[in-house]
């Protein structure tokens, strides 16, 4: 039992902190800069800490800057306003992700005016079905060999599904519960201590409001668990924070 939820903690946390570290705070919003060296292992960690749902930095870049652009309305990609339950969202949001990855939907240029981390290697194998069902089958004899009861098998979907299943628990629940520090024209909300569990990434009141800032957490009761991680990665020169400057604004507006 002890095996499965150390694998389970270890498999959620370490995806959800390359989600919000390189997928959201980098690909999507370039809030820090780093070498090219530097990237390609983040890229690399990100792919192996999703395994089955691993998703592409391009596409969802891409994506999420349609979601801040379009943020609760028709054209948002993942507004929970529009749907009925948190699985039509997420078959909605693969579709929206898919066409974007296949080029079939062509985004604005704005969305792509900014760098986006490309690595088509690593993309051709990480995308690959039969790389997705190596992970799988993985994550399925662990549990074979570990798991005292055939009950603990019911948490396979979670680690099949990792990167959209902690998606989407943000983009619901950070869009319908919660409390709001601004006003932001949207349904953003801010959740606590839920936003600390999620790595700062239930704090998308403060997010939709100060989107270009690495810390999502603006009161002193919120904890953004993942800025001191990039602070410390700052300080011993792996990434390059945005300037002290912009940061010091950012904050004083928040306070």
């Amino acid at each position: 039992m002890i095996a499965i939820l150390i694998f389970f903690c270890v498999h959620w946390f370490f995806s959800l902190f390359f989600h919000t570290f390189f997928l959201h705070r980098y690909a999507s919003h370039q809030m820090y800069t780093t070498s090219k060296g530097w990237e390609r292992v983040f890229y690399f960690a990100t792919w192996f800490f999703q395994g089955s749902s691993y998703l592409v930095p391009r596409a969802y870049g891409v994506m999420h800057r349609m979601h801040h652009e379009y943020s609760d309305t028709e054209h948002d990609p993942h507004s929970p306003h529009f749907f009925k339950d948190v699985w039509s969202m997420m078959v909605r949001t693969r579709q929206i992700y898919n066409d974007i990855l296949n080029r079939k939907n062509v985004p604005d240029a704005k969305f792509t005016d900014e760098p986006l981390p490309e690595w088509d290697a690593m993309d051709r194998v990480g995308d690959h079905i039969l790389t997705r069902l190596a992970f799988a089958l993985s994550y399925i004899g662990f549990y074979v060999a570990f798991a005292p009861s055939f009950w603990w098998y019911l948490l396979l979907p979670i680690h099949f599904l990792m990167g959209p299943v902690q998606g989407a628990v943000v983009n619901w629940c950070g869009h319908k519960y919660g409390y709001s520090n601004f006003n932001n024209g949207d349904h953003s909300r801010n959740s606590s201590p839920w936003g600390i569990i999620l790595l700062g990434e239930l704090f998308q009141n403060n997010h939709h409001k100060f989107k270009d800032s690495p810390n999502f957490a603006k009161k002193w009761f919120e904890l953004d668990p993942t800025y001191p991680v990039m602070k410390v990665m700052n300080w011993v020169g792996i990434i390059k924070l945005k300037s002290a400057r912009v940061k010091r604004a950012t904050f004083k507006a928040a306070a």
